[in-house]
């Protein structure tokens, strides 16, 4: 076990923070609810909203819809009534969704790669409401400066999924800009207001050179903003890893930013080089605290060597919202191997930690990780214990886990899905998801449940008519860009991916769909599609 080391410093003076005080709400189950502040709450239309990737702040990608039975969804199609939706692309963001209130509109907002937001309404026809332009995207080309062939976005622009404050109606996310040819790039953390798309007074915050953890100073360059955004404790969160190719002096970063002042800016950055937060859902909590995912670090820049002791690579971290890590061995969890993690590239920040509850299981409260090494970690969320063994472990991939995965429970028991080839999948099951099943064991251990769906390189989400898991389908988008259910208990086909008029425009790797208030909506390229069993 370490002493503490100063990874903190603030750009700013930081003073308390007044508003968005973190809850742990209970379901309609009894059991924890890990929504904190940005909870899927309703407008005065008794609707709901999805305001974070994968709805809710454990990134478990749950959604309860009545609606969306087994027998409705084999009447799935897109929804013709929603075709004004067009978008500039590409689109990385999971689309998000805010319930009107006072007799406004509900929205879906979506955010892409151009800077642009928009917002459109979501029952007359995804009609537009607004478009707000963040200023120009970065070129891909300007990342030459950094290493030949350097990332695989173009342009870089807003690529994780903003967050969005429900009291407030404020929007937050980050965008990567210049301001012309030769200017310096600029990650930028902006608040809209949702209602008008407005940038609110005070916004945006410049993180060049204002930024500081210990004796790291950030550099938009070399960062790049693929992780959710969080919200906690009156402050909101913005995850960084590198680009593709591991081009530059880069760091994991958490960079939080209070919501009432934004003058009060916090960080904290992996102490070694690299070490990113790379994973699409960035962020998670359970309400008190953060959890987030670092990839490998290196000796030196371009290296691809392990640096010769830990210094905050291949872990999963626990952070309060002040972002001052502990050193304890409670609050972070490496592999024993984690060098050799380094060296090979096969991390376990590839996938959000999600954060789950297994009742009757000894302990109950949980974090699971997946790793590039196909690897599954459950963690006790009281106790990481350090440099360790995890509370289990199982090989549960043939190959690289990277994406957000999503976890829910039925009457069966506790399952977690993620894209991936399974491995030890059930006699004559295969596919482009794999679903695992923690029992109620102590300690909990984890077996192979359902191997199935389309070949995919996207994230899952799942839907359920009720708390319980009552109908539970997995939702995810396949390679021929068609929209696919599973059944949640035995991976087997709901809905197939309707009619060719059902197909939807290029959809990116990584995307999620989201579900509300009896509709799917998928984010593309170039357009929002909605689904409906109507």
């Amino acid at each position: 076990m370490r002493s503490p080391y100063p990874v903190l410093a603030l750009a700013m003076v930081a003073g308390a923070c007044s508003s968005g005080s973190a809850r742990l709400q209970t379901t309609e189950a009894g059991a924890p609810d890990t929504r904190s502040d940005s909870s899927g709450t309703g407008g005065s239309s008794g609707h709901v909203s999805v305001l974070q990737h994968h709805n809710n702040a454990s990134r478990d990608g749950f959604y309860v819809d009545p609606a969306l039975s087994r027998t409705a969804i084999a009447n799935l199609h897109v929804d013709p009534a929603f075709a004004g939706a067009t978008i500039l692309g590409p689109t990385y963001a999971q689309p998000l969704y805010l319930a009107g209130t006072g007799g406004a509109a509900d929205l879906v907002i979506a955010a892409t790669e151009q800077n642009h937001v928009y917002a459109f309404d979501a029952a007359s026809g995804g009609k537009p409401v607004w478009d707000q332009s963040l200023g120009t995207p970065l070129p891909r080309s300007r990342l030459a400066t950094l290493k030949a062939n350097c990332g695989n976005i173009d342009p870089l622009g807003i690529t994780g999924t903003p967050v969005i404050d429900p009291a407030t109606r404020t929007i937050y996310l980050d965008a990567m800009t210049i301001a012309s040819a030769n200017a310096t790039a600029q990650h930028e953390i902006f608040a809209l207001d949702a209602g008008t798309g407005t940038i609110k007074s005070g916004w945006p915050v410049d993180l060049n050179s204002t930024v500081t953890a210990g004796a790291t100073t950030f550099d938009s360059l070399p960062q790049n903003q693929r992780g959710a955004l969080a919200l906690l404790g009156g402050k909101m969160f913005v995850p960084f890893g590198g680009h593709i190719g591991d081009c530059g002096v880069y760091h994991g970063w958490i960079v939080g930013v209070s919501t009432s002042d934004p003058t009060q800016v916090s960080a904290w950055a992996s102490r070694a080089v690299a070490g990113g937060v790379w994973a699409p859902g960035g962020i998670s909590s359970d309400g008190q605290s953060l959890f987030f995912a670092t990839g490998n670090t290196e000796s030196q820049s371009n290296a691809f060597k392990a640096p010769p002791t830990w210094q905050d690579g291949e872990t999963i971290f626990r952070l309060p919202p002040s972002l001052v890590f502990s050193g304890q061995s409670a609050d972070y969890f490496t592999p024993t191997n984690w060098a050799a993690l380094d060296n090979a590239d096969t991390d376990i920040g590839g996938t959000a930690p999600v954060v789950l509850n297994v009742a009757g299981a000894t302990p109950s409260a949980l974090v699971i990780g997946l790793g590039k090494d196909g690897n599954a970690y459950l963690l006790d969320r009281s106790n990481f214990g350090g440099i360790t063994s995890p509370l289990g472990l199982a090989s549960v991939a043939s190959g690289s886990i990277i994406n957000a995965a999503a976890a829910y429970t039925t009457a069966q028991g506790t399952y977690v899905v993620f894209k991936g080839t399974g491995k030890g999948c059930p006699s004559g099951q295969s596919g482009g998801l794999a679903a695992i099943k923690i029992a109620s064991a102590n300690p909990p251990a984890i077996s192979m449940a359902w191997c199935g769906g389309p070949a995919t390189q996207d994230s899952p989400a799942v839907s359920a008519t009720d708390a319980q898991g009552t109908d539970a389908v997995v939702w995810i988008v396949g390679n021929d860009n068609k929209l696919y259910g599973l059944d949640g208990d035995t991976g087997k086909s709901i809905f197939a991916g309707g009619t060719n008029t059902d197909t939807m425009s290029s959809v990116q790797k990584f995307e999620t769909p989201i579900i509300a208030n009896g509709r799917v909506f998928v984010a593309a390229d170039n357009q929002v599609y909605a689904f409906t069993p109507n």
